[in-house]
């Protein structure tokens, strides 16, 4: 399948384009976060300011590879030998052709790759911390009330879903909440000097720009895993100031918790056999467009809410949402 461009003419007579990726064995999961990816024009501006020209004949490097395939799908020029470049340079890093791969696990091999390869440790740390979300940790020993606390991140919120109806709010509760642990699940308390039945909860110390939130849809039974099609509800904004306040630390301080979403990566089929697409919206006028491989058209929010999930549809698996109300990144100038 040859690869399409999709374009139209936007305000003051811009033309808008979004580019299609053509499926290279089975290469429909990586097409969908280079949409992704695409879209994240904060990643493309870093990727940008990285001084690569050392690297150029490094064919192992994930960074420069991206860099090169996310530079082709901005401009007019054909991007699909940048785009097999990049595929076979995953293939390198045990990220295989002809293999289907789960779309959570390959963007964070490729955000780890970056932070690995990325010869300039300050362009590094700004990709991290693009993703970054600062937790505490705490454990409450029930039985002599000592507490331990732990300071660590994330790069996504992996969110468990019930088997009935959910919303992103209520799994976002969900995950803040405590949960008691007992039986095999002790934990080890240095001030009894034993495993003993503890609470244990997470709680926010700071959001990042691009939050990655990940609907755990796939679960392993008795040595096969299956998909949960479960409906989950998504807003097109989201303001974490309304979750419970016992999702924050008492040291969070940040002001700005309105997130828009601009990306939703899309899961079809059973967990042994499926295809993976994007819906993304465009930075320039804010419209939201699906791409399947190859195939680039314009779509709605309705179309968007079409992934909620409930029965056998192509079901959300992946959010990016972008903090602000703004979706796109800076504008250009235009003259005309």
């Amino acid at each position: 399948m040859s690869s399409r461009l999709f374009s139209r003419f936007g305000l003051r007579g811009v033309v808008i384009t979004m580019r299609g990726l053509s499926n290279h064995h089975q290469s429909c999961c990586v097409n969908s976060l280079l949409q992704t990816f695409s879209a994240t024009w904060e990643l493309t501006d870093i990727l940008d300011r990285w001084d690569s020209s050392g690297l150029t004949a490094d064919i192992s490097n994930v960074p420069l590879q991206l860099k090169k395939v996310l530079s082709a799908l901005r401009s007019n020029a054909p991007h699909s030998a940048a785009h097999i470049d990049f595929l076979r340079c995953l293939d390198r890093h045990s990220i295989r052709l002809c293999v289907q791969h789960d779309a959570d696990e390959v963007l964070l091999s490729i955000l780890n790759l970056m932070q690995q390869q990325i010869n300039d440790r300050a362009l590094a740390l700004e990709i991290q911390d693009l993703y970054k979300i600062s937790v505490q940790t705490h454990v409450q020993c029930l039985e002599c009330t000592s507490n331990q606390t732990q300071t660590s991140y994330m790069l996504s919120l992996p969110l468990h879903i019930n088997e009935d109806h959910n919303s992103l709010e209520s799994c976002m509760t969900s995950f803040f909440e405590h949960q008691e642990l007992r039986g095999r699940n002790c934990c080890y308390c240095k001030q009894c000097e034993s495993k003993t039945p503890t609470k244990q909860g997470v709680k926010l110390l700071s959001l990042p720009r691009i939050l990655r939130v990940h609907l755990k849809r796939f679960r392993n039974r008795s040595g096969s895993t299956r998909k949960v099609d479960s409906k989950v509800t998504f807003p097109e904004t989201f303001d974490f100031s309304e979750l419970h306040k016992e999702a924050f630390s008492s040291d969070f301080t940040q002001d700005d918790c309105k997130y828009t979403l601009y990306t939703v990566v899309v899961h079809s089929g059973t967990a042994s056999c499926g295809h993976y697409t994007a819906f993304v919206r465009h930075k320039d006028n804010k419209g939201w467009y699906y791409a399947d491989d190859s195939h680039v058209e314009k779509a709605s929010w309705e179309e968007v809410k079409k992934t909620y999930g409930g029965g056998y549809r192509p079901t959300a698996y992946m959010l990016m949402y972008r903090r602000g109300s703004e979706v796109g990144g800076p504008q250009p100038e235009y003259s005309g």
